[in-house]
């Protein structure tokens, strides 16, 4: 899993509440569609028109979004079915970090297995950082470009604020060096082949095949 600890990026606005991960990625598209793929496929409904071209409206097709590595999204944010495969389309769009009010519990948790960092901040907080972006001009990406900052906790603006937030410490360890569940797990593999190995003396017919 790739580390995050400092990120400067371009962040674009998405407002939406309710964004459902079917949303994000479609059902049909889970099945056959290889993981390092699904990126061309996330918010297909918004990103495309009928015949295939790109929607102009749609957010991250604009300027000076369409590198935006930072999505500032509206409450609620990855609801619905628990498919894991919402957070690879995201992550396949080069994005590394959403910010919303609240998020679907299930995606918000797949965030942290990912390398993908969500952050909750308050409701005012995100309006504010919305309307904000939102009002930037499209030849000033400097305007929109957010520093996420994992070491210290710390969202800092182009505007001059600091916005502190809160990970779970357990998370932002696995995010700092890149460890998913059994990455983490396996910093301890001396411990626990000391363990097995004491235990195949001490109970050798419980290891018997």
């Amino acid at each position: 899993m790739d580390k995050f600890d400092f990120l400067t990026a371009v962040a674009a606005p998405y407002p939406q509440t309710n964004v459902d991960t079917d949303r994000i990625i479609r059902i049909e598209r889970c099945a056959r569609t290889p993981r390092e793929e699904m990126g061309l496929w996330a918010f297909e409904v918004e990103r495309f028109r009928a015949d295939g071209s790109d929607n102009p409206e749609f957010v991250l097709n604009r300027a000076p979004f369409r590198d935006a590595r930072i999505l500032v999204a509206g409450e609620n944010f990855g609801c619905g079915s628990s498919r894991e495969m919402a957070v690879w389309a995201i992550a396949g769009l080069g994005i590394r970090c959403v910010i919303a009010p609240s998020f679907g519990e299930i995606f918000f948790g797949n965030c942290f297995q990912n390398g993908l960092l969500p952050i909750r901040l308050p409701a005012s907080t995100v309006d504010a950082l919305l309307e904000r972006l939102a009002a930037a001009p499209a030849d000033a990406p400097g305007q929109v470009t957010l520093s996420v900052d994992l070491q210290a906790c710390q969202l800092r603006t182009p505007w001059g604020e600091t916005i502190a937030f809160e990970v779970e410490a357990l998370r932002r360890q696995m995010l700092l060096e890149g460890l998913d569940p059994i990455g983490l797990t396996l910093r301890h593999a001396a411990k626990i082949e000391s363990f097995q190995a004491a235990d195949r003396a001490r109970r050798p017919w419980i290891h018997q095949v």
